[in-house]
């Protein structure tokens, strides 16, 4: 059969696409936790970026991607016996250009947030948006950052980004993302509304299929990114959402179909989509993941780092694939870089405290793993971590042999009753490290007992070392 585009995979082939709705009984488990892996497993697609600025002044909304359809008014239902509706009318919308004061700290905000540096491109958008309160790209802009600082107010500057240009796509799609992640019912209703509002935009219908997907109404997620794709065919954000949502509900060979369709295309007469989709390659990623294939799961992965540095679980991913290599020294960067996007990620702190303790920086593991244990005790690899720390370690800050010994006996102990009883397939070496730190604890006992003065025999007199001391020599006569 001749290989089809994507679109031609999801719209133009009916018998296909009876069985992508009907495979109801696919549906299964989310990608099982790999331990040093982040356990989100690609259920939301990535924090949005800061919005790249053209040399003039005029920003389109998706770079590479045309512009969204002008602001239209909302339909209103009318009663059934009043005369249908003409209609409405579409109006395009007037885009504002970010002032000259504007533009050069927006310019210093995009540099910041490429080095990582968060705290310096929230300063910077900021300062962009007080030279200039109708410059929404820079509210977009400092949305995305707030939103990577678990900070409450990027709902609000992606608000305001959209507010200014009310037809702004990545405002609106980033605003109903992240209310996704927060209250899904909530992102449905307002993605429903701006949908009303702005019936041409295939942003809108595609970031309300994403939704639909998370919500596991897969039906509906499939439909809307087919009409996002028929609005503009070229919308790569739909058919990343089309093969995410196969990946979600295990449909894994159509999900590959499509990752191909977007990435590698069939042939001349249906080249590759988006070959740089950074998303598609870390989608593809997990997928051969899960199908045991490491070394192109690792190919894909460094692909998507490279694209998108600031693909948190991508980078975290790839790192463990390192560390369970024993690579700690290729790892290490990945985690520091993965960071500073994301401080408070507890699988990169974890592995990032790993790759310390292989490069013998005991004191900067210990700090990792006493915080990923603050903020989730009962992440039993945390312990695990620890335990390997204070058993191998030559010495701590604060600590003697014995009270590692004690300290390594006791993380093990926590650790197997997080676990709880492993199967046959699980079985670990535990109990193996449990056996050593007992026994080094008892080697240092009785190496402490073989150092002390043996004790005196009973009504003997007490040794000269411990007399009193000699009166002191009379003064001599003068």
């Amino acid at each position: 059969m001749r290989a089809l585009s994507l679109r031609g995979l999801v719209v133009g082939m009916p018998s296909l696409r009876g069985l992508v709705m009907g495979m109801s009984g696919l549906r299964g488990l989310a990608l099982p936790l790999f331990v040093a892996l982040s356990a989100c497993g690609g259920g939301t697609p990535a924090p949005q970026v800061p919005d790249q600025p053209p040399p003039e002044a005029a920003v389109e909304p998706f770079p590479g991607v045309p512009p969204q359809a002008p602001v239209v008014a909302a339909p209103v239902a009318a009663p059934p016996e009043a005369p249908v509706a003409p209609p409405p009318v579409e109006v395009p919308a007037e885009r504002p250009r970010m002032s000259d004061a504007a533009r050069g700290p927006y310019g210093q905000g995009l540099s910041a947030f490429g080095q990582g540096d968060l705290a310096g491109a929230k300063a910077a958008f900021q300062q962009a948006t007080q030279a200039d309160p109708r410059s929404y790209q820079a509210f977009y802009s400092l949305g995305s950052v707030l939103e990577r600082l678990g900070d409450s107010g990027a709902l609000a500057a992606y608000r305001q980004a959209f507010t200014v240009q009310s037809d702004y796509a990545p405002a609106i799609v980033a605003h109903g993302m992240l209310l996704a992640k927060r209250s899904p019912g909530d992102a449905d209703a307002f993605l429903t509304g701006k949908r009303g509002a702005l019936p041409s935009s295939a942003a809108v219908l595609g970031a309300l299929a994403e939704v639909k997907s998370m919500a596991r109404d897969t039906a509906s997620a499939q439909q809307l990114a087919q009409e996002a794709l028929k609005k503009d065919s070229d919308y790569r954000p739909a058919m990343v959402t089309l093969a995410r949502d196969h990946y979600r509900n295990r449909r894994l060979d159509l999900a590959q179909y499509a990752l191909t369709a977007i990435l590698d295309g069939f042939g001349e007469e249906n080249p590759a989509r988006d070959p740089n989709n950074a998303e598609a390659h870390y989608l593809r990623a997990l997928i051969l993941k899960e199908e045991g294939r490491r070394a192109a799961a690792i190919t894909e992965l460094k692909k998507t780092v490279d694209l998108r540095p600031d693909m948190v679980d991508a980078a975290v991913q790839l790192a463990a694939f390192y560390l369970e290599a024993g690579n700690g020294t290729d790892a290490q960067p990945l985690l520091e870089r993965a960071l500073r996007y994301d401080a408070s990620n507890v699988i990169a702190k974890l592995n990032l405290g790993d790759c310390y303790r292989l490069a013998g920086r005991s004191a900067e593991a210990k700090a990792h793993f006493d915080w990923v244990v603050l903020h989730d005790a009962s992440l039993a690899q945390a312990h695990y971590d620890l335990a390997l720390l204070y058993l191998f370690s030559p010495t701590l800050p604060g600590l003697d042999p014995k009270r590692q010994a004690d300290a390594a006996i006791a993380e093990i102990t926590k650790y197997q009753a997080l676990r709880g009883k492993p199967s046959q397939a699980q079985a670990d070496d535990s109990d193996e490290l449990l056996s050593r730190a007992k026994q080094k604890l008892a080697d240092l006992d009785a190496q402490n007992a073989a150092n002390e003065p043996a004790a005196a025999p009973g009504g003997s007199a007490k040794p000269a070392s411990s007399a009193a001391p000699a009166a002191p020599a009379a003064p001599p006569n003068e």
